[in-house]
């Protein structure tokens, strides 16, 4: 089967057995957009920055960046802590979530029946309002578990439908070279469909790393004893707006920086995707 796994291979990634195509080391980055997106954010800082001192200056309800940066300076360790804690939360949501969802698409793909029941299932939680049954979590649960829970709900619906659009989108050559190879279901599954899935699988894990951190803080806001959320409504309530507008960049930080890592681990191990995937290498 070596061979025909090789040719599969081959025919999935565009590249040849011996090493040769378009696999391989992803390319230079492109210093132009890195450029523009720079050009971008000091675009958009300069155009907050004159909105706080101009049309949004009354009330103080709106800092500037530079208070917003003595903020984070001034309680960095307040940031820091919490920003441990709710990425600790989002992180196990994020495993526990994308964990079910993928293991599940794994084992019902090919089975309409379940795959209908599971997908019904994936809609319900995604449709449920997170804020909604929070408190219900909140009262069954104690400890940091009902944050966990809310981080992987907000997390398997997407994960679930991208693994099962990437399992459905294999190569039918790549398939019918292991049928007539002798392969089954299982031969289709281990060695075209799962390569196959990766890249949308990525695409919706880097989606999840978001959703995660949203999950954890929505959690923390309905009962928890540190973290970002419990920072948040601590500094609203004391009239700290600086402080409060630090948090909020602190955790778009943190789930940007989920984001960025699952990005680069998408370009590390599905480098034959094409340029322009949001799951893929290049």
């Amino acid at each position: 089967m070596t061979t025909v796994q090789d040719a599969v291979l081959g025919a999935a990634t565009g590249t040849a057995p011996d090493g040769g195509g378009r696999g391989g080391v992803p390319g230079r980055l492109d210093l132009r957009s890195w450029a523009t997106a720079a050009a971008g954010m000091i675009g958009l800082l300069a155009l907050w920055w004159l909105l706080a001192v101009t049309v949004l200056d009354d009330g103080g309800a709106v800092p500037t960046p530079w208070q917003v940066v003595r903020a984070l300076w001034d309680d960095h360790r307040l940031m820091w802590t919490s920003a441990r804690s709710t990425g600790g939360i989002a992180l196990q949501g994020w495993l526990i979530g994308n964990g079910l969802a993928i293991g599940l698409a794994v084992l019902v793909f090919g089975v309409p029946i379940v795959e209908r029941v599971l997908l019904q299932i994936g809609v319900a939680s995604y449709c449920l309002p997170v804020i909604a049954i929070g408190p219900i979590l909140t009262t069954v649960f104690d400890g940091r578990t009902p944050q966990i829970a809310l981080a992987g709900i907000s997390v398997f619906f997407t994960t679930l439908v991208a693994t099962l659009l990437g399992l459905r989108a294999a190569d039918p050559a790549s398939l019918d070279l292991v049928r007539a190879s002798g392969g089954g279901t299982w031969a289709q599954l281990r060695l075209v469909r799962l390569r196959s899935a990766l890249p949308s699988t990525f695409a919706g894990l880097q989606i999840a790393a978001p959703a995660a951190v949203l999950g954890a803080i929505i959690g923390e806001f309905l009962g928890a004893d540190r973290g970002l959320g419990v920072a948040m409504v601590h500094s609203q309530q004391a009239l700290e707006v600086p402080r409060t507008w630090a948090l909020a960049v602190v955790a778009a930080a943190v789930a940007g920086l989920g984001y960025a890592a699952t990005s680069l681990a998408a370009r590390l191990l599905t480098p034959w995707a094409p340029r322009g995937n949001p799951g893929g290498g290049r």
